[in-house]
């Protein structure tokens, strides 16, 4: 089972928060790309762009914030951070 969590923030305050869990043998990538596109649909936001600081930080500790510079559209957050919770 793969687990992700999603936080948004704004002032240092969690505004709200979402779990998925994506099942199956895909690969790392692929189940941490289908994660975030489930998270952005039940969060209604656009899929994030991945810079290359979010890949490191994600590669590094599997967590990550993507901030304003990462969506296309304004956010009405500060930024959105994801956190993987469980890999298979």
């Amino acid at each position: 089972m793969f687990r992700m969590w999603a936080k948004e923030w704004k002032s240092n305050h969690m505004l709200r928060d979402t779990v998925v869990e994506i099942p199956g043998d895909h690969t790392r990538t692929a189940k941490v790309l289908e994660a975030l596109q489930e998270i952005c649909l039940q969060l209604d936001l656009q899929v994030p762009i991945w810079l290359d600081s979010n890949i490191r930080d994600f590669q590094r500790v599997a967590k990550t914030r993507f901030t304003a510079d990462s969506f296309t559209e304004e956010i009405p957050f500060d930024y959105l951070e994801i956190q993987m919770i469980e890999e298979d």
